[in-house]
């Protein structure tokens, strides 16, 4: 019940504060910068799904742990990117549009992406209905029209929406914690009996997907801080989202258990590369990509 009530209302709340946070200026980005949007893009939507299916294959996880790890690869880039981004002194713009592109993008690839996985990996344990309509509407409801409202509220009160923007984010922030607490609470056993396997799993697909968006990023010919926002929009997702998902639109609560220990984990290795690029970065350099 818990989960069922606030889960969807921490996850409109957070992309309305996302959406607050935008203007439609944002999404020509596409236009301006259309390399940087590209690479960003493939890293989240191709490189992540494509990284966490290799990993549960060579690492022979459980059905349920391998789909939940699926449904959280196909999450959009987590909403906490932007501001990592900045404390990392990479392009904030950059990884905010990518945010909101990968976000509206998911209420298509999200759906096929957990399809194929629970195809490949349920077997004969999971006999569960695949309900990609259902999926399909819930993402669009919790997700492109709450970041629609918040465009429109910014655009139609400006001078409100500052006032309440921080506030706003504070608020997402403080639901999306008591609903990892809450999973965790109602969910402490399967994590018991999990983490040993999932953890390694979770961390890994971290410092991977963070590792390679860089690198993939490099090789584009991105400067350095439009490095730094793909590394981040690979590296952190949005598992709240992973969460809703698993408990509320496949009602198996089981399957967000990676979405739960991932919340936690990529923290630590956004924290580190943090760090990392604020050592190296003395003279933050404008974004290539144009």
């Amino acid at each position: 019940m818990i989960l069922d009530l606030l889960l969807p209302l921490a996850l409109a709340c957070i992309m309305f504060t996302l959406g607050i946070g935008l203007v439609p200026d944002d999404f020509l980005r596409l236009f301006a910068q259309p390399r940087a949007m590209a690479v960003g893009l493939v890293g989240q939507l191709v490189l992540v799904p494509a990284l966490a299916w290799s990993l549960v294959l060579v690492l022979g996880l459980p059905a349920e742990m391998a789909i939940g790890v699926m449904i959280l690869a196909a999450c959009p880039g987590g909403v906490s990117s932007g501001l990592l981004t900045l404390l990392a002194r990479g392009e904030t713009a950059l990884s905010i549009s990518l945010t909101a592109i990968s976000s509206v993008a998911a209420v298509v690839t999200l759906p096929w992406i957990v399809a194929a996985a629970m195809q490949h990996f349920s077997g004969q344990m999971l006999a569960m209905e695949i309900p990609v309509g259902r999926m399909v509407r819930g993402m669009f409801l919790l997700t492109t029209v709450p970041v629609v409202l918040g465009m429109s509220l910014r655009h139609l009160r400006p001078a409100f929406t500052r006032r309440i923007e921080l506030a706003a984010g504070r608020v997402a922030t403080s639901l999306f914690v008591l609903i990892v607490i809450a999973t965790f609470v109602s969910q402490r056993a399967v994590l018991v009996e999990h983490l040993p396997s999932v953890g390694p799993a979770m961390l890994m697909l971290n410092l991977l997907a963070m590792s390679l968006g860089f690198g993939l990023a490099a090789v584009s010919g991105l400067q350095s801080r439009g490095r730094i926002a793909v590394a981040m929009e690979s590296g952190l997702q949005n598992a709240a989202l992973g969460i809703f998902v698993a408990a509320s639109v496949l009602q198996a609560p089981a399957l967000a258990v990676p979405s739960v220990v991932y919340a936690l984990l990529m923290n630590f290795g956004a924290i580190g590369f943090v760090l990392l690029m604020r050592r190296r970065v003395a003279e933050p350099s404008q974004c290539g990509g144009g």
